[in-house]
């Protein structure tokens, strides 16, 4: 008798098994442990301009039309140093560098807290640049706490 494969047609339809590889049911998503939300430092930095970007267009008539965007990059440049952002009077806009500012910015003390001040204080420095004035003079009661 020759040995000869069946037809998918030919088989009978297989049930769904009620247990998994290692003999345990299939867990549902109700189930599952509760976890915090994905959040990246893509999202955190996002996050950290977004907030001093609407914190100085409130107090800053001047800066409410000006757009605020991130970039992970500049552009490559002939200068020496890498800029952390770039303002562009005639356009409105302010761009922020993610990466140079996050990986070439030094702290004293690496946690969430310094992390969001150093990405605040980018934007404040930018913006005075935007503004032609002194960061300290942008948001003065913001930094009453130093």
């Amino acid at each position: 008798m020759a040995w000869r494969r069946s037809k998918t047609s030919e088989r009978a339809p297989r049930r769904a098994s009620r247990h998994g590889r290692h003999g345990r049911e299939g867990r549902s998503s109700v189930v599952r442990p509760p976890l915090p939300p994905l959040d990246t430092r893509v999202d955190r930095f996002d996050l950290s301009v977004g907030t001093a970007a609407e914190f100085l267009r409130s107090a800053w008539p001047e800066l409410r039309d000006v757009r605020f965007e991130v970039a992970d990059m500049p552009a490559a440049t002939d200068d020496d140093g890498i800029p952390r952002w770039t303002v562009l009077p005639d356009a409105g806009r302010i761009i922020l560098y993610r990466l140079p500012i996050e990986r070439l910015s030094h702290m004293h003390r690496d946690d969430e807290l310094h992390r969001r001040m150093l990405v605040e204080g980018a934007v404040f420095r930018a913006a005075a640049e935007y503004l032609d004035r002194d960061p300290w003079d942008l948001g003065p009661e913001r930094f009453r706490y130093f």
